[in-house]
């Protein structure tokens, strides 16, 4: 067996072909696994033959991540099996170095001596001062592969694992059990101490939810009694056709808001889920309750447009911070989803017929005139839900196609202070010159509204002619986004 030509062979590979996420199982690992095995076998009085079949076994268990990460082990296995022979290594030797890699796949199950040394040596880490470290390389990369998502799943994760693993030479079981159980006690307390901080900050966000929606409950309450009921105004969604039952039959409006929306809080939760229907049923009886007991007051104005726009507001600026706390003060919307598993309409489309029938409505037993002004209610409010919800710094997706595109990502990044991606893509094609094409980068950023025109002059500067299109993203999260401008 020549184990030093196939020990540079494979380190050769392992060095230029393994994937740089592997911060864990990367060659360096191998390495350390195989000297851990060499220490084992010494210990262990492991000699000759066993010796080396146990050091191969070491350095082809994880040759498989060469090609994957899945079923390593197998892989590893395969590529033994290719290249062994041409150093000599007889069949039933391959098979029994397989036999050993094959015992390291999770749970460790080794059937004998030889594999239960290189079970031993793959996880020797686990009982020292090393743990840590190599346990943060072994979260970087599986957070890469997206085997766990946060520190605290794989904190759970390891604790877990170290609960059950076990040693199988006597020299691992004196050497590293106690260092193991040390480190084991360690990661319990990390993982009480992060769920005490979680804890903590569940319920912070609680009380937070809870102080936005109280606010949005005033600012709708004050909005209907100060602004809408006093001049007999109108708002779109539920809360225009409660105001209708109130103006036209008298109903009792508190009362009329929380029955017209108990329904919708049902159909939350079965098209949205339980959160938001007991959020939505918290909200609606809260605003039912501030309209019952808030105290009647004259109207703040008679002035119809600052009716318009200032009912609209208040009653805006109290949805949006309800929809921020995760719940609604108006079904209309949780109705609209509803409608559209059943039709072929949009939501938008839905929202738009309900809101056209109760301002028809309006306009016909109260004059055109207040209708309007209704609607324009309806148009303030909902553009303050907007504000409200996504910020003042709304994001949008800027698309760049230049030919000077290596400039324009300069200016982006260094001056503009935005991250970028970079696609690859062809430009050309012209009428009359179909055949004529070049490829391009095509640059696509995200920015806020107010950095949109800083962002056309850096790439204007860059190239006069460049290709820029943008369009309104709902939402965004992550990356350099998470460093909010300041204006």
């Amino acid at each position: 067996m020549q184990y030093e030509q196939a020990y540079s062979f494979l380190i050769g590979k392992l060095e230029t072909g393994l994937p740089s996420y592997l911060t864990y199982h990367d060659v360096q690992h191998t390495k350390n696994v195989i000297k851990a095995a060499e220490y084992l076998a010494e210990a262990e009085n492991i000699s000759g033959n066993d010796l080396v079949l146990l050091k191969t076994a070491a350095l082809f268990h994880d040759a498989g991540f060469l090609q994957s990460h899945q079923d390593h082990e197998e892989l590893s296995c395969r590529i033994a099996r290719k290249h062994l022979p041409d150093y000599r290594y007889s069949h039933d030797q391959i098979e029994r170095i397989c036999g050993m890699i094959m015992a390291t796949k999770l749970p460790q199950t080794a059937l004998d001596h030889l594999s239960g040394a290189l079970c031993d040596a793959d996880l020797f880490y686990l009982g020292t001062d090393d743990y840590n470290a190599e346990a943060a390389k072994l979260f970087r990369e599986f957070k890469k592969l997206e085997v766990v998502k946060t520190q605290t799943e794989w904190q759970l994760k390891q604790a877990e694992f170290l609960s059950f693993h076990h040693y199988f030479t006597q020299t691992a079981i004196t050497e590293r059990e106690e260092g193991k159980q040390a480190n084991l006690n360690k990661l319990r307390i990390k993982i009480d101490e992060t769920l005490v901080h979680q804890k903590g900050n569940k319920y912070l966000k609680l009380l937070q939810d809870a102080l936005l929606m109280l606010a949005g409950v005033i600012f709708a309450g004050l909005a209907l009694k100060g602004f809408l009921v006093p001049n007999h105004f109108f708002d779109g969604g539920v809360t225009g056709m409660s105001l209708l039952l109130h103006e036209i039959y008298h109903f009792n409006l508190a009362l009329a808001i929380v029955i017209l929306n108990i329904p919708l809080v049902i159909l939350g939760y079965f098209s949205i889920g339980p959160r938001f229907a007991f959020r939505m049923l918290i909200g609606v009886l809260l605003l039912g309750i501030v309209q019952q007991f808030l105290p009647d007051f004259d109207a703040l104005t008679s002035d119809k447009l600052l009716i318009s726009v200032f009912g609209g507001a208040f009653i805006g600026i109290g949805i949006g911070l309800v929809m921020r706390a995760g719940a609604a003060l108006d079904g209309i919307e949780v109705l609209a989803l509803y409608t559209l598993k059943r039709t072929s309409f949009t939501i938008t489309e839905i929202i738009l017929a309900i809101n056209i029938l109760i301002f028809t409505i309006a306009g016909f037993k109260f004059g055109i005139e207040t209708s309007l002004y209704s609607i324009l209610t309806y148009f303030t409010a909902t553009r303050c839900i907007d504000y409200v919800v996504e910020g003042i710094q709304a994001y949008t997706g800027v698309t760049i196609i230049s030919g000077k595109s290596e400039a324009i990502k300069y200016q982006l990044v260094n001056k503009l202070g935005r991250g970028i991606t970079v696609y690859k893509g062809e430009r050309g094609f012209l009428p009359g010159k179909f055949d004529i094409s070049s490829e391009v980068d095509i640059i696509f950023t995200v920015v806020t509204r107010l950095e949109l025109r800083r962002l056309k002059n850096l790439v204007h500067e860059a190239d006069p002619n460049a290709f820029v299109f943008a369009s309104t993203i709902k939402e965004a999260s992550g990356g350099v986004l998470k460093r909010r401008q300041h204006h």
